[in-house]
């Protein structure tokens, strides 16, 4: 296993690997690897959008030693599962707003205790921001078709000077109409607009098509 320049995140080829918070267990049927005597798991870009941004930029860098997290929509708890692997001195909100996904997560976060899940809709950011406060990395992958707009939003209210926040812009959550390459480009104005230019874009194909990671900082 050879170290990435995030903390916490490991590189075997071209597979991204994760420090197992609970040895022996799989959280989505992922691959586990025994190195040096400890156990990791293989973060599978094809199920996350977040191991699909590092494995295809190697140089940007998310995050140093974050104390907190912001991550909207948690989903089922695939990619919130390696961060807590990643991260475990962070303190890491998940809001998710289905009750249904949310289940499987609050068991992952009653495992994982620097996982917060919250039940919410990330388009009522006041129901519970005042509870997390600022934050180090905002992360957002949710299917809206204001996703700029929300992402926004929670920069101004949560993300701490200095630090980064990134967008999984779903280009068909936003309209089937216009072209991928126009989407994109209207939500760069939007963030650019207000206040958070875009350092760094990338496309995620082939693991996850019409999506495109949009980095800002705080």
């Amino acid at each position: 296993m050879e170290p990435t320049n995030h903390p916490g995140v490991w590189r075997l080829g071209r597979d991204l690997f994760t420090l197992n918070g609970e040895p022996g267990r799989k959280v989505y049927g992922e691959d586990l690897r025994i190195d040096g005597g400890r156990e990791y798991r293989r973060w599978d870009p094809f199920r996350s959008k977040l191991a699909a941004f590092l494995a295809k930029d190697r140089l940007t860098q998310l995050w140093r030693a974050p104390t907190t997290v912001l991550y909207l929509g948690g989903a089922h708890g695939t990619t919130v599962s390696h961060l807590a692997d990643a991260l475990p001195e962070a303190e890491i909100y998940v809001v998710e707003k289905s009750p249904v996904a949310f289940a499987p997560l609050l068991a992952l976060a009653r495992r994982r205790r620097n996982l917060l899940p919250i039940l919410a809709d990330a388009q009522l950011p006041e129901r519970y921001l005042a509870d997390v406060g600022r934050v180090d990395l905002l992360y957002q992958d949710i299917a809206q078709r204001n996703q700029a707009t929300i992402f926004a939003d929670h920069a101004e209210a949560a993300l701490r000077p200095g630090g980064v926040g990134l967008l999984m812009l779903k280009v068909r959550s936003v309209t089937q109409t216009r072209a991928p390459g126009r989407i994109v480009a209207e939500a760069r104005q939007l963030l650019a607009r207000r206040g958070y230019p875009v350092r760094t874009a990338v496309e995620l194909e082939p693991f996850s098509r019409e999506h495109s990671a949009l980095l800002v900082a705080g």
